[in-house]
């Protein structure tokens, strides 16, 4: 009678101890998912340069037609509104130019610099946030290399100065993506039920070209177009209950 008491205790204990381990939740379970989320944005920021450049076998002539020329573009930069304060002149510079000739052949062959003069240069830049005017002049330039002036212009750089505050919308929508697909895997295999935040990491945020998909582990910044797509992607664990 006592050793079955005793039996019928043991197997209680472990019966019990049985549906306590199936009762509770396995420990580490958890789910790793990316998120991501893409944005279309208009640049609200131009910057566009453009260079003058003279040559001149006296110095001082060469300089003196440069400065002319400077000013030339600087009044029909005002001439199409763009403002004294969107304008950055850069300092004038004065290169000699030489050029290398040959005379001769085999060993008589000489060679000598032959001094051509000076080369004087100046970089004209604007910076403004009226994009679809100074995107215009920038294509409209020959009208000064019609007036005589010397002048080349360079690709517009295009910028979002809005950045910082989409960046953290824009991390809040991956963060959201994350958690839509993580509910949708589970919904499809059962079993779990997502539980809380355990880990999260913002990755590198893209700005591209419109329509561009390229990533980068580093980030990247286009400049180069006015229409951009920023994407953005984040990684993160939930715990599974």
């Amino acid at each position: 009678m006592v050793v079955a008491s005793v039996a019928f205790v043991v197997a209680t204990i472990i019966g019990a101890s049985t549906w306590e381990r199936t009762k509770t939740r396995p420990k580490g379970r958890t789910i790793e998912v990316t998120g991501s989320a893409k944005k279309r944005i208009v640049s609200d920021q131009i910057e566009w340069s453009a260079s003058l450049e003279t040559q001149n076998m006296d110095r001082t002539v060469a300089y003196r037609s440069l400065a002319g020329h400077v000013r030339t573009a600087l009044g029909y930069l005002a001439e199409q509104g763009i403002k004294n304060d969107e304008i950055r002149v850069a300092s004038a510079s004065v290169q000699e130019v030489h050029q290398t000739e040959y005379s001769g052949s085999g060993e008589d062959r000489v060679q000598r610099e032959i001094f051509k003069g000076y080369r004087t240069s100046q970089t004209i830049t604007v910076r403004s946030g009226d994009v679809t005017r100074v995107e215009r002049i920038s294509r409209e330039i020959t009208q000064l290399l019609e007036r005589g002036v010397p002048i080349a212009s360079s690709h517009p750089l295009y910028f979002y100065t809005k950045l910082g505050e989409l960046k953290i919308e824009m991390l809040a929508a991956a963060a959201k993506d994350a958690r839509v697909r993580a509910t949708s895997m589970l919904e499809q295999t059962g079993g779990a039920k997502l539980g809380k935040l355990r880990f999260a990491d913002m990755g590198v945020i893209n700005v591209n070209p419109a329509n561009s998909t390229e990533t980068s582990w580093e980030g990247r910044n286009d400049t180069s177009s006015l229409d951009k797509d920023i994407l953005t992607v984040v990684h993160v664990t939930f715990d599974l209950d």
